[in-house]
């Protein structure tokens, strides 16, 4: 059953060519997502060049990239299938880099050599650590935390400029953090966030809506809260881009609680979501 418009795209999904996504396909992703009612999906897979050596400490620690060549023949097999069936469905190719300062001729040079629909800017390490195994938190009161994640991705993104269309997961440094009580970053106690927000509104940048911050998956990471501030301060800037996001490691969990954002960004007044094809902005109606 059809239950979206056919302009709702998921643009921040993973498939088997990330190294934590073995439960998600190009394949099974789709067709997750074209049995949902969307209009197409992104595949923006993990490219993390940099890797703190702490995470050796928990485990393996092997190659976070993937292999771009392979990735896109996949996609664009899959959307030949999908056309060849009489789908309206798109597939498109993206990427989520993982910024990082010693990082930026390596994602450069990605940059240079490849062809994406989206690109995706997030922070996953920082400080040469890994927020999931909780060292980074240590000796750090919430707002020290939450701020220096913040002004290391707005430098990161400012670095990048015009090569990037999404701010991945702002709020993605509460998902592993121990303080009780705090579970959102909210705009009123961090002033970076405005220049962030107003980063992005100038750059005609998308906001994305990461659905996967706001559910708990029983593996460490908690709920995290939305501010509704966000948004609004977002459009007072001149924000126009809203994207949403499932950042979905497995097939079922694709589009997942779209439903409820989309009528959440209805009720702050929102009536377009965003989309990137060939790095070019399309708003489609929610």
């Amino acid at each position: 059953k059809n239950t979206f418009s056919q302009m709702l795209f998921d643009n921040h999904t993973h498939s088997q060519f990330s190294f934590d996504a073995k439960g998600a396909s190009v394949e099974g992703s789709s067709m997750r997502a074209w049995a949902l009612g969307l209009g197409g999906i992104t595949f923006t897979d993990h490219f993390d060049i940099y890797l703190p050596q702490s995470k050796a400490l928990h485990g393996d620690l092997g190659q976070e990239d993937f292999d771009i060549g392979a990735q896109q023949e996949e996609i664009l097999r899959a959307g030949a299938e999908f056309r060849e069936k009489g789908r309206e469905f798109k597939i498109l190719r993206g990427i989520e880099l993982g910024v990082y300062g010693s990082a930026r001729e390596q994602l450069s040079k990605t940059l240079r050599e490849n062809t994406f629909d989206c690109v995706i800017a997030s922070c996953h390490y920082l400080d040469d650590t890994d927020p999931y195994w909780g060292e980074y938190y240590e000796g750090k009161g919430w707002k020290e935390a939450f701020g220096h994640y913040l002004e290391t991705l707005y430098s990161e993104m400012v670095w990048l400029g015009d090569r990037f269309d999404v701010m991945g997961h702002y709020d993605y440094i509460v998902r592993y953090a121990p303080y009780k009580g705090v579970d959102c970053i909210r705009l009123k106690d961090f002033e970076i966030l405005d220049e962030i927000l107003r980063f992005l509104a100038q750059g005609g940048k998308a906001l994305e809506i990461n659905t996967r911050s706001y559910v708990a998956d029983g593996e460490g990471k908690r709920k995290v809260a939305a501010d509704p501030m966000v948004l609004r301060r977002f459009k007072e800037l001149g924000g126009e881009a809203i994207s949403m996001g499932s950042d979905a490691h497995r097939v079922e969990d694709v589009g997942r609680d779209f439903g409820y954002f989309r009528d959440y960004l209805r009720s702050e007044g929102w009536r377009y979501a965003v989309h990137f094809e060939d790095r070019k902005a399309v708003f489609g109606k929610i």
